[in-house]
C-alpha cells in the first residue's frame, strides 16, 4: 500500500494496522535489546536509526484520516508496564550526553528551549506505543489506531523528533570531528528557568568513554 494513498477510506484498513503494529514492536524490541547494554558502542548508531524508522510509521499515521474508534471511552489495557528499569538503563548507557536542549514548539514566538533527557524520551515513547500495543494485542485493532495516531500527534512524534535531532547532533559532532567539550548547564532536575544561551549549551560533559572511544569522539 502506498504512503500517498494513505487518505483513502477504501483502503483495508487491516493491512495498514498490521503494518504499523509490526514497526512498533520491532522499535519496542530493538531499543529495549539496546538497553541491556551488551553493545555500549554501537548505542547511538542503533538509536538513531531505530527512532528514524519509527518517525516514518508516525508520518503514515499523521497522514491518515483520523481513526475513530468504535467505543465512545476507552477500553481499560489494565496496569502500565514499568519503564524506570528502561530509563535507568538508558541513563546510565548515555551519561554524561543523556541531557540536551529542545525547544518544545518551533511555532511559539521567541521560546525558550528546555532542558530534556534522551533516557526520559525512550521511556515515554516506548510507553504510549506499548499502550497502543496492548489494544491490538485484544483485538480492538480501531483503538490501536486512534491511539498511535493521537499519541504520535500529542506525545511520543514530538518527543522522538526532538531525541531524534539530540543523537543526529551527537553524531554530526562525531563524524565532523568536532568533539563536545565539558560544560556547565542546567539539568532537567534543577527547575531553573534560564535565558536561551544557557539553555542552548546544555549538552552535559564528554561523551563516556565506553560511547566516545567507537565514535571517535576525543576528550578534550
Amino acid at each position: 500500500m502506498s504512503d500517498a494513498t494513505l487518505h483513502n477510506a477504501t483502503q483495508d484498513p487491516d493491512d495498514f494496522a498490521v503494518s504499523i503494529s509490526d514497526s512498533v514492536e520491532s522499535f519496542i524490541v530493538a531499543v529495549t535489546e539496546v538497553a541491556k547494554g551488551d553493545e555500549p558502542d554501537s548505542a547511538v548508531p542503533f538509536l538513531l536509526l531505530e527512532i528514524s524508522q519509527l518517525l516514518l510509521t508516525g508520518g503514515r499515521l499523521g497522514a491518515h484520516e483520523d481513526f475513530v474508534p468504535d467505543e465512545r471511552y476507552e477500553p481499560d489495557t489494565g496496569p502500565e508496564p514499568d519503564v524506570d528499569e528502561l530509563r535507568e538503563r538508558f541513563a546510565n548507557l548515555l551519561d554524561p550526553v543523556d541531557v540536551y536542549s529542545e525547544v518544545f514548539d518551533p511555532y511559539v514566538p521567541r521560546s525558550e528551549p528546555v532542558a530534556s533527557r534522551i533516557s526520559d524520551d525512550l521511556a515515554d515513547i516506548i510507553t504510549d506505543l506499548r499502550h497502543g500495543l496492548a489494544h491490538y494485542r485484544a483485538g480492538r485493532v480501531s483503538e490501536a489506531l486512534w491511539w498511535w495516531q493521537f499519541s504520535y500527534l500529542s506525545n511520543w512524534g514530538p518527543t522522538a523528533s526532538a531525541a531524534l535531532r539530540a543523537l543526529q547532533s551527537l553524531v554530526a559532532h562525531v563524524r565532523l570531528d568536532q568533539p563536545l567539550v565539558e560544560l556547565d548547564g542546567l539539568d532537567t532536575d534543577s527547575g531553573v528557568t534560564g535565558d536561551e544561551d544557557r539553555l542552548a549549551e546544555e549538552a552535559g560533559r564528554v561523551m563516556a568513554a565506553e560511547i566516545a572511544a567507537p565514535l571517535g569522539l576525543r576528550r578534550v
